[in-house]
């Protein structure tokens, strides 16, 4: 991990730094991260230990917004609780089906997503992608499908409850999305 950017819920940056890598990078890849050597060698670039501390702190007892995070958290080395995540990459409404196998769901990129969902323009052909862009984008998408995906999150705590009393194991470590089926629209 190189940078890291958190946003709230009114897309105010809370977060925004470059991360000091503990190891030798070899491509920093800037034509799409628009990271340079200068940005992690910078004094303002922190720790990971430093940057994981601030990035806990921040996300303690919030749910966790954004696009493909299983990427993120496994850079960070932390985790999250599964119902307390709302990851765009991995919510069946916004993926798309298999080649071969029509049941099974694949993640869209995030400008597709933004695109079709949202009818805007990021990450543009080019240019570095842009984070704190990035994060706002994936919050829009969260906040275009709040209602039905919380209803769908309540029922899936809901049955992993139940599935805990059943079983001597604790549930909730498969994918909360597996399965999913949009709930009824209210009439109205």
């Amino acid at each position: 991990v190189a940078r890291v950017t958190i946003c709230n819920w009114a897309d105010k940056v809370l977060l925004d730094t470059f991360v000091q890598v503990p190891v030798k990078v070899t491509d920093y890849r800037t034509f799409v991260s628009g990271i340079e050597a200068k940005d992690l060698e910078s004094d303002e670039a922190v720790s990971l230990t430093e940057v994981r501390k601030m990035v806990k702190n921040i996300l303690s007892g919030k749910i966790l917004i954004g696009h493909a995070l299983e990427n993120d958290m496994t850079a960070l080395q932390i985790t999250h609780p599964w119902h307390d995540i709302r990851d765009t990459a991995c919510y069946p409404p916004f993926m798309k089906e298999g080649k071969t196998d029509k049941e099974l769901l694949r993640p869209r990129k995030l400008k597709e997503l933004v695109r079709d969902k949202l009818g805007g323009d990021i990450q543009d052909l080019g240019k570095a992608h842009d984070p704190i862009e990035d994060a706002r984008a994936a919050l829009g998408l969260y906040k275009s499908e709040r209602l039905v995906w919380e209803q769908w999150i309540m029922k899936q705590v809901a049955s992993a409850r139940v599935q805990e009393r059943r079983e001597s194991e604790p549930s909730g470590r498969d994918s909360p999305y597996k399965g999913f089926q949009p709930p009824n629209a209210m009439a109205g």
